[in-house]
């Protein structure tokens, strides 16, 4: 028994001696700028990078190619950056010669291409980049008797430099376009989603009635295998968790965020929550619990518009 005893004890303190020498992660505090004194907390090994955010259509921010400094991307009104991490599409906040673009921006080596897309009245913005990060989407509006309604897409091949932008009849007046795991661009359609095929927006399918999509980030977890979406008014939660292959809620989360950001990894979700006046800036499971708070967000930060754009690390 004694012999036991011993061999257990030194088991547990052969455990003990490797966990408290493993190395920990290391966290770093990120200063945004503008945000009113936010600071984002990373560790090394974080599955997904804050890439660039910004407030409102007025000012947006992107992070350098190597380290952790943020810059204000002047003459941008949003700004986003490919998987992989070496390019950055940004949209311009007026017309050049008549014309809406799409800045690709090198973020290595600094250098920038502008790739024209619809022709003014008609805008194109909110970029969604396909996951090979060959391909940038845009929606098309134009502004009717003082209110903007989506007319259809535009695609951007970012090696090309070429930009094509296709018309969809039907579509609801907040429509948005972004890329679907399988290539396909996904919007909002009635009170649930739709698929279009990106050549020539024909509708590939359809998912009725299973919410809309969370935002115009990839609703989509990293294995594709479920799809982020607002529930539909029927249910009591407010977040749900879509099957796309079957094509119905397969989950339904107890939480209430205010916004969603993408995904963390496959079994979280990054969301705003109110919190004590304020907000904050969260990782939350699948069971609405939240497990690691990113950032603190003030009040009048989030009411100035605050959004986020992530690239997955791993």
């Amino acid at each position: 028994m004694r012999s036991v005893i011993a061999a257990t004890a030194i088991a547990l303190s052969l455990t003990l001696s490797l966990t408290l020498s493993a190395p920990a992660a290391a966290r770093a505090d990120v200063p945004l700028p503008g945000t009113g004194g936010m600071k984002y907390q990373e560790k090394t090994g974080d599955p997904v990078r804050l890439t660039a955010y910004g407030l409102g259509t007025g000012r947006a921010y992107l992070r350098a190619a190597k380290g952790a400094a943020f810059a204000w991307e002047k003459g941008l009104s949003e700004v986003s950056v490919a998987p992989g991490g070496r390019l950055a599409a940004g949209v311009p906040t007026g017309y050049r010669s008549g014309y809406d673009a799409l800045v690709v921006t090198d973020r290595t080596t600094g250098t920038s291409t502008r790739i024209r897309t619809v022709k003014k009245p008609l805008t194109a913005s909110y970029a969604s980049w396909s996951r090979d990060g060959t391909k940038v989407a845009l929606t098309v509006e134009q502004k009717v008797s003082g209110k903007w309604r989506v007319l259809g897409f535009t695609v951007v091949d970012v090696a090309a430099k070429k930009a094509r932008t296709v018309r969809v009849s039907g579509l609801s007046a907040q429509a948005g376009f972004w890329w679907s795991p399988d290539g396909n661009l996904v919007s909002r359609h009635g009170t649930g989603l739709r698929f279009h095929r990106p050549s020539d927006g024909a509708v590939v399918r359809t998912l009725p009635g299973v919410g809309l999509p969370t935002g115009p980030e990839d609703a989509f977890s990293p294995s594709g295998r479920r799809l982020a979406t607002w529930c539909p008014s029927r249910l009591r939660e407010r977040l749900c968790l879509v099957d796309p292959i079957a094509g119905r809620i397969a989950q339904r989360v107890d939480v209430r965020p205010e916004a969603v950001f993408g995904w963390w990894d496959e079994s979280h979700v990054i969301a705003v929550m109110a919190h004590r006046g304020a907000y904050r800036l969260s990782v939350v499971d699948l069971k609405g619990e939240v497990t690691r708070v990113l950032a603190s967000v003030p009040a009048r930060t989030w009411a100035a518009e605050l959004w986020l754009s992530f690239t997955r690390t791993s």
